[in-house]
């Protein structure tokens, strides 16, 4: 009776707590906020002035008062204080109304992750008001999220590619069999792009023009023509704004050591997979879910590294929220997947 009551003035929650990221999902309702993780604060007094999409419009464009800040780094907490406002602040904003009861969370980390990593992302959402936390590992909630039979005795391997790590595992029987997890994603490529544009051409330019060009033009393997893009930034030889053109293939060259780390990665998880799962794998192909799957020709250079079937699912960025979201959905039959 208590459960049910509970059930009807909280509302169970599933959090994909990403670097670039932060996706809510809704027991009942699905996916109800997807905000980029970044908080505004005024360093004079600690007082929060913007959350999530209004805080990242002001990423390097804010006075000396106000900083910007992401408070995760490589799919970890950086800053302890800011993460468990943004949570508190998210939760808020998906519940509404209903904040009655603190709600059951669910929340997604790298399965990299450490003990102490483990312990500070349960205490930010305990403090920004949790009944209950429990952590999966991204792989897992993204197999789950698209469909893959993780309950079964059969090798299913992910590549979940975020803004701060790429988790590759091989799941079976609910468990991960093997993994290999860099921190390496989505903001090493745009630091990358960043680095490449300054030394090449002598242009500064911030992390949100280098992810915009990397979404325009940015890519892993040759596709085609070669598109060029107008770049904007501060020329160093005058001081001056200026107007670049950027080609395609400039980009690539750029990507190419963040690209490879990501290639190499997934070949010593290749070369750790027991026999009976690897002859699955190559049967069944290897799924590849995550933001940072959305580089163009990603797929097809990893299918020329591996000689594997690569599967690019649809809407990768949500995979591991809908995933985490399923688990919620149906408690009781995922439980053997919930972290210890």
């Amino acid at each position: 009776m208590f459960k049910r009551l509970q059930s009807m003035f909280t509302n169970d929650i599933a959090i994909d707590l990403g670097t670039a990221n932060t996706l809510v999902y809704i027991k009942g309702k699905g996916i109800v906020l997807n905000e980029p993780s970044v908080v505004a604060v005024e360093k004079a007094t600690d007082k929060v002035y913007a959350v999530g999409a209004q805080a990242k419009a002001m990423l390097g464009k804010t006075p000396d008062s106000i900083a910007a800040i992401r408070p995760l780094k490589d799919g970890v907490i950086a800053d302890f204080e800011v993460c468990e406002y943004m949570l508190r602040e998210f939760i808020k904003q998906a519940q509404k109304k209903r904040h009655f009861v603190a709600p059951r969370i669910i929340i997604c980390v790298p399965s990299g992750i450490t003990e102490v990593e483990k312990r500070a992302v349960r205490d930010s959402a305990k403090h920004a008001g949790a009944r209950e936390v429990y952590l999966v590992a991204e792989p897992v909630a993204a197999a789950i999220g698209v469909g893959l039979p993780v309950d079964q005795p059969s090798g299913n391997m992910i590549i979940d590619i975020g803004g701060g790590t790429t988790e590759i595992a091989v799941i079976a029987l609910n468990g991960i069999v093997c993994d290999t997890s860099i921190r390496v994603g989505g903001d090493e490529m745009d630091e990358a792009i960043v680095t490449y544009i300054k030394k090449n051409h002598n242009l500064l330019i911030g992390d949100q023009t280098a992810e915009q060009i990397k979404k325009t033009i940015g890519s892993a393997h040759k596709q085609g023509d070669d598109q060029q893009m107008e770049v904007k930034g501060l020329y160093q030889v005058s001081g001056v704004p200026k107007t670049m053109k950027i080609s395609q293939s400039e980009i690539r060259e750029a990507l190419m050591e963040p690209v490879q780390q990501i290639v190499d990665a997934l070949k010593q998880a290749l070369e750790q997979t027991p026999p009976e799962l690897a002859a699955d794998i190559k049967d069944r192909g290897i799924v590849l879910t995550g933001g940072g799957a959305l580089l163009k020709g990603l797929p097809e250079l990893l299918r020329e590294q591996t000689d594997l079937p690569i599967n690019l699912m649809d809407d990768p960025l949500f995979c591991v929220v809908l995933g985490t979201g399923k688990i919620l959905d149906d408690f009781e039959k995922y439980r053997p997947v919930i972290m210890r």
